[in-house]
């Protein structure tokens, strides 16, 4: 038994942000997780052959080199061993069935070059432009607590500087999906087939609400960030976390399964395990699924019953799956632009990606899955042998317990059984032989994790859902995690909720557990404002 300030559950992203800003505010911390190590679904291991390194789950930082934790802790990051490799040039394209090929640049004018219609073009400069104007209201919009008066600054900006006009076309793009917002601005093809696959990694669909609001997000952050990789691998990351976190005096305790949360006299006092306890004396953050957190860990007479009804049911989204490739030699793409091109979605755009979620949305195995092909070692040749390559594909319209194939071709009355993982990465595979021909033939390794992996791995991964749940529009923003408890601050005293399962989701920028952090340990507002007229007299 231990007793500190706080205890934070969960040491993914969330959890070892809000345990570096509570201990660099001179809290003490204990950072407890079941896992063998801290960083949730950040990790690297040669998982195919020896001397292929791999980014086992996540892998891109282009959300965390732009949010508030790198600004505060990027410089002691980088002091303990954190380097980034990002490209200056090709960005981010998309292969159609079609043989075509449409590129996006960290250049705008370059990515415009490519595009066939002279009217996509403006339409474009002006989409990433506007975006431009206002990303410093909408990102204070997503970094903060909405059901607060944190909102109302970066709101009064927003209508300061577009107008109420400008206000309510945020509003509408907001309940506008990725599809019908591009159908409505762009007359080609190029823009939709780019963007439209980066739904996915929001976890949403191309006709899931909201998506008008995070295509041009996606765009403008990747112009201005790129996409940058961890040098050595994301293991890399979490090495130079564990680092801070032991500068900072956080005491980590990984291999320790949180079975409650001790609520005494109405307050969130602490958590225990088999045999063990943490105690906190002014807050505990747990970075767990609303029904973990509100039916499991929680004792029912703690939780008002509108919230536990609620948490029963909080909607998880599509499953994921993540196959890893070893390579002999380069990727023999047939468009050449690819081989410069360090994340390839393989689709047709709005039209298969869509149909590939409705597929796995009804449990099917689609026929046709969007591929995402990271080629990371193209930033990082460190990561393989000289000459070779590594694939990192990503599947995000996965069912967790798969009722059919929509091909016809795999059995899945077992589940995902080895057999079926291996009939599956086949299909992946093939799909990207049709771009690159002779690229089985290159083929060293292959390691398959399927969504039901996933959730072995993360207890909040439920249904082998990466990304905390649903992001539905229903299930976002005011209404995230739940719609009567749409905020951080739980209906328990000193207990907060943090996590992809919170505002504003997932994403590797460990918003919301540093949005708590600063929360707690913000000066109470009478008493800032007393210091404020004290220093100016």
């Amino acid at each position: 038994m231990s007793r500190t300030d706080a205890v934070v559950v969960g040491a993914g992203i969330n959890g070892m942000a809000a345990a570096a800003v509570l201990a660099a505010r001179g809290w003490s911390v204990a950072l407890v997780d079941s896992a063998p190590a801290i960083g949730g679904f950040i990790e690297s291991a040669e998982r195919t052959v020896p001397g292929y390194l791999h980014d086992t789950y996540s892998s891109w930082h282009p959300l965390f080199v732009t949010g508030p934790v790198y600004a505060e802790f990027g410089e002691a990051l980088h002091r303990h061993g954190l380097e980034y490799c990002n490209t200056e040039g090709p960005l981010t394209a998309t292969a159609s069935d079609d043989g075509e090929v449409a590129l996006a640049h960290r250049d705008l004018e370059t990515t415009v070059a490519g595009f066939a219609e002279p009217a996509d073009r403006q339409a474009y400069r002006d989409a990433i432009a506007r975006f431009g104007a206002h990303a410093a209201q909408i990102g204070g919009l997503l970094g903060a607590e909405l059901h607060s008066r944190d909102v109302l600054a970066p709101l009064w900006r927003l209508g300061a500087n577009g107008g109420r006009a400008e206000l309510l076309a945020y509003l509408r793009d907001t309940a506008t999906s990725g599809r019908g917002w591009l159908r409505g601005r762009f007359r080609g093809s190029e823009v939709d087939r780019i963007w439209a696959p980066w739904l996915l990694h929001a976890g949403l669909a191309p006709d899931s609400a909201s998506g008008g609001l995070m295509v041009p997000i996606f765009a403008a952050t990747l112009h201005a960030a790129g996409l940058p990789v961890v040098a050595g691998g994301a293991g890399r990351f979490v090495e130079a976390w564990a680092r801070v976190l032991d500068e900072l005096g956080v005491q980590v305790h990984t291999g320790h399964r949180v079975d409650r949360i001790v609520v005494r006299e109405g307050r969130a006092a602490g958590v225990s395990g088999d045999g063990w306890e943490l105690l906190a004396d002014r807050a505990v953050l747990a970075s767990v699924s609303p029904g973990a957190l509100y039916r499991d860990l929680l004792p029912a007479s703690a939780v008002p019953g509108q919230v536990r009804t609620e948490a029963g049911q909080f909607r998880h989204g599509r499953g994921a799956a993540q196959i890893h490739v070893a390579l002999s030699g380069p990727v023999p793409w047939r468009a050449a632009e690819l081989r410069e091109v360090p994340l390839v979605h393989l689709s047709d755009g709005s039209a298969s990606t869509a149909i590939a979620c409705a597929e796995a949305e009804a449990g099917l195995l689609p026929r046709r899955p969007t591929v995402v092909v990271g080629q990371q070692h193209l930033l990082d040749p460190s990561r393989v042998p000289t000459g070779a390559a590594a694939l990192w594909l990503q599947l995000q319209e996965v069912p967790f317990a798969p009722v059919g194939d929509a091909a016809g071709e795999l059995d899945t009355s077992g589940g995902w059984t080895p057999s079926l993982a291996g009939g599956f990465a086949d299909r992946v595979l093939g799909r990207l032989a049709r771009h690159a021909p002779g690229v089985r033939e290159l083929v060293l390794g292959v390691d398959v994790i399927t969504p039901v992996d996933l959730r072995a791995r993360n207890a909040n991964a439920v249904g082998g859902d990466p990304y905390g749940g649903s992001a539905e529009l229903d299930q976002s923003f005011l209404w995230r995690p739940l719609p009567s408890a749409g905020h951080h601050r739980t209906p328990v005293a000193g207990l907060w909720h943090i996590g992809a399962s919170t505002h504003p989701g997932a994403g590797l920028g460990g918003v919301s557990g540093y949005l708590v952090a600063q929360r707690l340990t913000a000066e109470p507002r009478p008493l800032a404002r007393l210091r404020r007229r004290i220093t100016r007299r």
